[in-house]
């Protein structure tokens, strides 16, 4: 018997390739496409198993002289070609090849490729029985699909405000219908209420590491955007008194909860610092309450402390799923939400009746919380997921959020780093786009969501915390 079939064999007590070692210098290859080039000859030629368990990453490593990062890359590619498979809590196995071959079947579509960490989309439900019943809500609306199809008033009908209604309840926001417009996504309802409270070269104070969409806007309204100093609780009051005194800014944009990015949330007492300073200085806030329901405790929102100089926007992207397309706006009094409306009636007609029908139907059904609740949950298993296996000395979230700011250590950019992550598989949102005012920081932002699966997500930041533990001068040789 030779070398490579002995190594190949499982140990009797635990069923793994223990000592696999192959030999890649015969492929002529990367390293990383020769571990799934071995893979591949030495299943084909029986020297390794269907079902049996492979050596870890780590292990594989150590016994064949190379970096973690390069033998991750390797098994994600035997992966892409159904090679094997991980398995949650139990390790990598060899892929039967006839079951391979029957699963595959025809490419669909929405099928999960790469893991992609710069979409901040919230986990996609993964429950059969969730799955089922969202299916069926929409299938049930072909019974509507006449009236769906045709134009309807903008801000949503009396049923849809109602439902509405009863979701902002559960944040502790009472409104009026006169109040509340159904808009087309929260881009849209922000992107009008600037409109609205400010014109070409008034100044809008922010956050100074804020959602990128809010500079997008402000630019595209010619609006000067004045970022604030923050700590690890969000922005600090007595900075934006300053503010005010010196730039008599026309409103304050703030996303509170789970900030994207950097997952800070404002405590009560700073939030009512920061209402006094409005007052005072007659400055309307602007809230984007996006993930207010993934939150299961939130501190009470601006609209609730402070409704006369608020407009609340409850984007359903961060909860439901970004394809909806809707949030719901609550206007500091039936007055403001008339002009509001009618300049959103003339730049998007309308919300989509069949995303608005959906939603109402999900509320009214127990639906949407249901995906709540799921999206709450998985977010929580991916934290502890993240906190298990990054340097805490560089990893700053939220229990309940998806998406995560890492810091990176010294010697490290945050450009060198999102392009090492992107040629690995690896992507990341460098902190450029976030940065109101001063000089970015060498920083990440990481989303943990979108139809990743645990397994993928935990691969993939065994590899990230391989790279922060390294040395840059060593990037390349990672991949």
């Amino acid at each position: 018997m030779n070398p490579t079939e002995q190594e190949g064999r499982p140990d009797r007590r635990t069923g793994m390739a223990s000592v696999w070692t192959p030999d890649l210098k015969r492929w002529g290859k990367p390293h990383y496409l020769a571990i799934a080039e071995a893979l591949a000859d030495d299943i084909r030629t029986g020297r390794l198993s269907p079902g049996m368990r492979l050596p870890t990453q780590r292990a594989l490593a150590e016994a064949i002289g190379l970096n973690f990062t390069t033998v991750s890359r390797g098994y994600v590619e035997a992966h892409k070609r159904g090679l094997i498979e991980g398995r949650v809590g139990q390790g990598t196995f060899v892929v039967d090849p006839a079951r391979s071959a029957r699963s595959a079947g025809p490419a669909r579509p929405g099928r999960v490729g790469p893991v992609d960490f710069t979409m901040n989309l919230p986990p996609e439900p993964d429950q059969p029985a969730l799955q089922a019943r969202m299916r069926t809500s929409f299938a049930e609306l072909s019974g509507d699909l006449a009236n769906l199809l045709r134009y309807q008033g903008f801000g949503g009908t009396d049923d849809d405000k109602e439902a509405a209604l009863r979701w902002l309840r559960g944040r502790g926001i009472v409104a009026t219908r006169e109040r509340l417009l159904i808009c087309p996504g929260g881009h849209s309802a922000l992107f009008g209420v600037l409109g609205q409270v400010a014109r070409a070269g008034d100044t809008i104070c922010a956050e100074r590491i804020t959602y990128p969409g809010i500079r997008t806007m402000a630019a595209h309204r010619g609006l000067r955007l004045l970022g604030l100093p923050m700590d690890r609780h969000g922005i600090d009051p007595d900075a934006f008194a300053a503010a005010c005194t010196k730039a008599a800014p026309k409103a304050l944009y703030l996303n509170p909860l789970l900030q994207n990015p950097t997952t800070a949330t404002l405590s009560r007492s700073r939030r009512e610092a920061i209402i006094a300073v409005a007052r005072r200085y007659a400055v309307t806030i602007i809230e984007d309450d996006a993930y207010a329901r993934i939150c299961p405790t939130p501190p009470p929102s601006f609209a609730e402390l402070a409704p006369e100089i608020t407009y609340y926007v409850a984007g359903l992207a961060k909860c439901l799923g970004a394809g909806l397309r809707l949030a719901y706006l609550v206007a500091p009094s039936a007055r403001a939400a008339l002009p509001l409306g009618g300049a959103l009636r003339a730049a998007t007609v309308m919300a989509s009746p069949i995303a608005t029908a959906l939603t109402t139907r999900w509320i009214n059904d127990g639906t949407a919380e249901a995906i709540v609740q799921f999206v709450r949950d998985e977010s929580a298993a991916r934290q502890r997921i993240a906190a298990s296996l990054l340097p805490p000395e560089t990893y700053t979230a939220d229990a309940h959020a998806f998406h995560a700011w890492i810091t990176l250590p010294a010697g490290w950019t945050r450009s060198a780093f999102a392009s090492q992550g992107r040629s690995a598989g690896l992507g990341v949102v460098a902190s450029d786009p976030f940065c109101v005012t001063g000089a970015p920081p060498e920083a990440v932002r990481l989303c943990l969501g979108g139809p990743s699966t645990r397994q993928q997500i935990t691969n993939r930041l065994e590899r990230l915390a391989h790279a922060l533990e390294g040395s840059p001068a060593l990037a390349s040789s990672y991949i």
